[in-house]
């Protein structure tokens, strides 16, 4: 019997509701039932039980997945939580399947974000996340120098934050314009970069991810080709290894 259960937040994942993270906060949040009783965190499910989200019932996965690349506009919010934002991303692009993006673009900025009902795909992506590379389009309020450039790569100690940022690739464009490679994923990160330096962004647009490319119009979406999503699957195949790794290592280092 032990063999058919799975923690809730997977069966949550693998039928496609939300990302594992995401399940975790609806579970804490007492959204989420096992036969009609709000469970604890880690509680497992068994083939028999039924789950219900907000009193809907999420049964398991019959159909495929689905992978889109979004060209999101400025003012739509990275949310799948429809009953507080008006302005999020599920109803601006109303999808006729329930989809989620993966990890998240500030509500100012624009240009592409991936969307799944994959929750496995987004929570290997998520694992990866400081070993992936996001490239930006950045203008900013005033002239850019090579002092600018120079300090934006080689990395910044972002007080408010208590972190350093990578070294990354930052390379000037126009008088006003740069484009730069993140490996990391910390809030806000590019605007708070560049305030330290006393620059103000004027317009932020992401414009690739890993190896999937923005080439749609504002607002629009396509499905991932097969050959983007073999690509994809490739870069994050170690993602789960890497993981265990560092939560083996932080385990450790909490022992000393």
């Amino acid at each position: 019997m032990s063999e058919d259960l799975k923690r809730l937040n997977k069966y949550l994942s693998e039928a496609g509701y939300c990302s594992r993270r995401a399940a975790d906060r609806l579970i804490e949040a007492g959204r989420v039932t096992i036969n009609d009783v709000v469970p604890e965190m880690g509680t497992k499910v068994a083939s028999e039980d039924v789950v219900k989200v907000d009193g809907e019932i999420i049964g398991e996965r019959k159909q495929d997945f689905v992978y889109l690349a979004f060209n999101k506009p400025v003012g739509i919010v990275c949310t799948t939580d429809t009953r507080v934002e008006k302005d999020n991303i599920i109803d601006y692009i109303n999808y006729p399947k329930r989809i989620f993006p993966v990890g998240r673009l500030d509500k100012p900025s624009e240009g592409l974000i991936l969307l799944t009902d994959d929750g496995d795909i987004v929570n290997k992506i998520l694992r990866a996340s400081n070993n992936h590379e996001k490239e930006y389009i950045v203008t900013v309020d005033q002239p850019i120098s090579q002092t600018f450039i120079e300090r934006m790569a080689g990395g910044i100690y972002l007080e408010d934050l208590d972190k350093h940022t990578n070294k990354c690739e930052v390379k000037k464009i126009d008088k006003f314009t740069f484009s730069i490679i993140l490996t990391q994923g910390l809030n806000r990160q590019i605007r708070r970069m560049c305030e330290y330096c006393n620059y103000e962004v004027q317009a932020l647009k992401r414009i690739r991810i890993m190896n999937v490319k923005l080439d749609v119009s504002s607002g629009q979406y396509r499905e991932l080709t097969k050959e983007e999503f073999q690509s994809l699957n490739e870069l994050i195949a170690d993602s789960t290894k890497t993981y265990e790794a560092n939560k083996a290592n932080t385990t450790r280092h909490n022992r000393r």
